[in-house]
């Protein structure tokens, strides 16, 4: 087993390696095999590190292994060691098995592209770094990986830099997110300085035993560590990055901004899930922050044109879930959302990559129209993984994942009717913006035609994640249809369960109210996009809508309050003393350089003189001395 953990992490790092050394020496069929092999043979450990977890519970809950004494410097003692228990688990799988499909996926949409090895170079680097983040068992590794896929992400959106919108996104994300992971590493601080180690299970024990609920230390080290997962997991007020995102090619879109990177925040809260019940009121605040950004981001994507900005707003509204699921303190229901909407969300990301890559790379969904028929199987895995985005009753996996979130939101300890109803209205918008997509891209006149079909590498990824999209979910099923707890049961061997309040509440009643209200929004949907268009006209041209288009005028209010200042401050600042010595010192090395540079003309007389006078002056010295 501690060979197996080892491993993981580590084989994708060597992938990188041979990648980037040797990249530009390899063929293209050799690049893909390493690249996508490196991930496929990650994922089969996984299978197999998995399969003797699971025979090991409940006996033994965590693996670990020290692979070798990274930092001793006085106190601060932190090894490369890692650790495999049931929440680290989950990740690793979604890692790899997803990760494994979008790179196979990768290897015939990148096929033509110059940057061929070194979209794999990279992609193997940020599965190498995430699977450090989830395995880590000391919180500065934890940083290590988390740093990793910040650069990863960065490199990854502007991977075609010759376009400068696509620089300005990267960089844009990489800001953005600094923001976030500023405030966490001053919480990893305020742990190591509190208790003398950085080991998170030691942390965790620690803060329990020598901190009171509610103390300043736990509000203040909760509220920071939440900093940083709100900039990676694109939550308020740090959203504004992920839709610029999209700059990136579509399997980076698949992987890092929907099915792994972008869930790190879900991963970190959840892992020091001890701290946020010693701050109840942050943990408070996590629910009401998923809640608004479910909402904000749902109707946002309504209003989207770029199919894959739709997709993204869908994702920062999704991930909102899991935060509402965190809040109230519904851990594995946060952990199996996680799960299944990285199924339906690469699936849906892979999908729109083929057909804005078969339209001439057109993104304006109604610029396309009529790929129905031109598309069947793009199609019905599209359409299947939309219907688990939304929550399609009984047959969708995405039913299963949500349906626990909204029921846990009224009935747990901490919920309220408030959250519910932002969380079911979210799941209204949600299925609204799902089928509009559907109607509007696949039915209809087409507007666009296709280039060219896409092979079996491309397709292949779509049906398999299509099928975990509709039977993910059956591993957890509520009471009142099948009482299956197979998730949770494993998930609850790492976190506390959920602590339903016993109100008298009907779980099958909010179910139904779920289902009607998941189906009237795609009956809305239906009527306004594809049966009378001219409904939605007024909408699509209003002051609200193009509101809406522009994520709330989030960016508009930060350059207004920010970046206009800091510029400003700037403007009037640049000629003051300190610009004065750096000039000075800039320009003093000129001079020494000019000087130097008179002494290297190539004139062997003019060497030999100087070699002359300088052994002169030496003599002349130590004969005066």
């Amino acid at each position: 087993m501690a060979t197996y953990i080892a491993l993981i992490p580590a084989i994708p790092l060597l992938g990188f390696l041979v990648l980037a050394l040797f990249g530009q020496k390899l063929t293209r069929k050799t690049i893909g095999i390493i690249g996508a092999g490196s991930v496929g043979i990650v994922a089969l450990l996984t299978l197999i590190a998995g399969t003797e977890f699971l025979r090991s519970l409940p006996q033994v809950k965590s693996y670990s292994v020290v692979v070798w004494q990274w930092i001793n410097a006085g106190n601060l003692k932190a090894d490369i060691s890692f650790s495999l228990d049931a929440l680290s688990l989950v990740f690793c799988f979604v890692i790899t098995f997803v990760g494994f499909l979008i790179h196979v996926y990768s290897i015939e949409f990148m096929a033509k592209d110059e940057g061929f090895s070194r979209f794999f170079a990279y992609m193997n680097l940020f599965v190498g770094s995430m699977l450090i983040l989830v395995l880590a068992d000391n919180i500065l590794l934890l940083y290590l990986g988390w740093e990793g896929v910040g650069l990863c992400s960065y490199l990854l959106i502007g991977f075609w830099y010759k376009e400068p919108a696509n620089g300005y996104a990267a960089r844009k994300a990489f800001i953005i997110t600094r923001i976030g992971d500023t405030a966490m590493i001053i919480g990893i601080f305020i742990l190591f300085v509190s208790f003398g180690t950085v080991n998170i299970n030691d942390l965790m024990q620690q803060a329990s035993g020598k901190w009171a609920a509610g103390s300043p230390i736990a509000v203040l080290t909760a509220a920071l560590l939440l900093g940083g997962a709100l900039g990676k997991s694109a939550q308020l007020p740090l959203q504004t990055w992920l839709p610029d995102a999209m700059a990136g090619p579509s399997p980076v879109s698949a992987l890092i901004h929907a099915a792994t990177m972008v869930t790190a925040g879900v991963y970190l809260i959840a892992r020091t899930h001890v701290l946020y019940s010693l701050a109840p009121i942050v943990q408070t605040a996590i629910a009401i922050i998923g809640a608004l950004t479910l909402l904000i981001a749902g109707f946002s994507a309504l209003a989207q044109h770029d199919l894959k900005r739709i997709l993204a707003y869908s994702t920062i509204s999704q991930i909102g879930y899991m935060f509402l699921a965190l809040g109230v303190g519904a851990w594995s229901a946060a952990v199996f959302h996680f799960m299944i909407h990285a199924f339906f969300k690469a699936l849906l990301f892979l999908a729109a990559g083929v057909v804005i890559q078969v339209l001439n790379e057109e993104h304006d969904i109604f610029r396309m129209g009529g790929l129905r028929k031109k598309m069947p199987v793009v199609y019905l895995t599209f359409l299947i993984g939309a219907s688990s985005l939304s929550a399609l009753p009984l047959i969708t996996a995405g039913f299963y994942s949500k349906d626990a979130i909204l029921w846990y939101s009224i009935s747990s300890d901490t919920g309220s009717t408030l959250l519910w109803l932002a969380g079911i209205t979210g799941a209204f918008l949600t299925a609204l913006y799902s089928f509009r997509m559907i109607f509007i891209t696949f039915f209809g006149e087409a507007k666009t035609q296709p280039a060219f079909l896409p092979g079996k590498t491309m397709t292949i990824p779509l049906i398999i994640l299509a099928l975990f999209s509709v039977f993910g979910g059956f591993v957890e099923l509520p009471k009142s249809l099948g009482n299956i707890h197979l998730f949770s049961s494993l998930v609850d061997n790492t976190l506390p369960a959920v602590v339903v309040n016993e109100t008298g509440h009907s779980e099958i009643v909010f179910q139904l109210l779920s289902a009607i209200i998941v189906l009237a929004g795609i009956y809305l949907a239906y009527t306004v996009y594809l049966k009378k268009p001219a409904l939605s006209e007024s909408f699509s041209h209003s002051r609200f809508n193009r509101f809406l288009e522009k994520g709330w005028g989030f960016d508009k209010l930060y350059d207004v309050i920010f970046v206009k200042p800091v510029v400003w401050l700037a403007e009037i600042d640049k000629d003051d003393l300190f610009d004065w010595l750096n000039i000075g010192i800039s320009r003093l090395a000129l001079l020494m350089n000019r000087l130097l540079g008179i002494t290297q003309n190539g004139k062997l007389r003019w060497y030999l003189m100087s070699f002359t006078v300088g052994i002169a002056l030496i003599l002349t010295y130590l004969i005066c001395r």
